[in-house]
């Protein structure tokens, strides 16, 4: 609970940046290098930039690109995973060898090799993390979908004639939201943290483009 008291409070505050600070982080708000509580709350930065207006418009960057990287991964990891279950065989041995490449490369080198093939930006950094994302949500969809294609519910739908596709999106895959939702929150906080990182090492979302919390950590270096 009070985690999710966290996350509403950063998401609100990160939708409603513009009403409640509409200064730009890319506008000159004096000094540089001023301290917190004397111009601004939080000070600026080497360019005179409002510190505090970084953080705020910073959130909206670092959220959006934390949610719709978990999306992506979660429909692939359940797209793939749910096929592997249900159908078994040759087809769930072909997508688990192919899901098992990816974790044989570390996670974070992965990302960084990924963006720098594509280019920086907020689309590219969306795909790399989605792309490293995606087996651990692939590897428990298929756990749920072996354990339940062999249950008595599943068994009836196919004594009934119901087609795969019926079964699948109706019957199997709304009995593992459950255990999908705890894995896509870590997901989520996995993706928020890779962006970080990866702004803060120059390889994420360039600070021309759009303040992230990585870009601000990576300024704070000169301080």
């Amino acid at each position: 609970v009070a985690g999710l008291v966290i996350l509403l409070l950063v998401t609100a505050i990160a939708l409603l940046a513009p009403l409640l600070y509409p200064t730009s982080p890319f506008a000159m708000a004096g000094k540089p290098f001023q301290a917190p509580l004397t111009e601004t709350l939080f000070g600026t930065d080497q360019l005179g930039r409002d510190v505090t207006a970084g953080v705020l418009h910073g959130a909206r960057t670092t959220l959006m690109i934390g949610f719709v990287a978990t999306v992506i991964a979660v429909l692939l990891g359940a797209t793939i995973g749910g096929l592997a279950g249900y159908y078994g065989g040759r087809l769930d041995a072909l997508l688990m060898r192919f899901t098992e490449i990816f974790p044989t490369i570390p996670f974070f080198l992965f990302a960084i090799l990924l963006v720098a093939v594509l280019t920086p930006s907020i689309r590219n950094v969306i795909i790399a993390i989605a792309i490293v994302s995606w087996p651990p949500m692939a590897r428990l969809v298929r756990g749920e979908f072996l354990s339940m294609r062999s249950r008595e519910f599943v068994l009836a739908c196919l004594s009934m004639g119901m087609s795969n596709a019926r079964i699948i999106l109706r019957h199997i895959l709304p009995n593992t939201i459950a255990p999908v939702t705890v894995q896509a929150t870590y997901i989520c906080a996995s993706a928020m943290i890779t962006e970080a990182i990866l702004s803060f090492i120059g390889a994420g979302v360039p600070p021309t483009i759009a303040p992230s919390w990585g870009n601000i950590m990576a300024d704070g270096r000169a301080l």
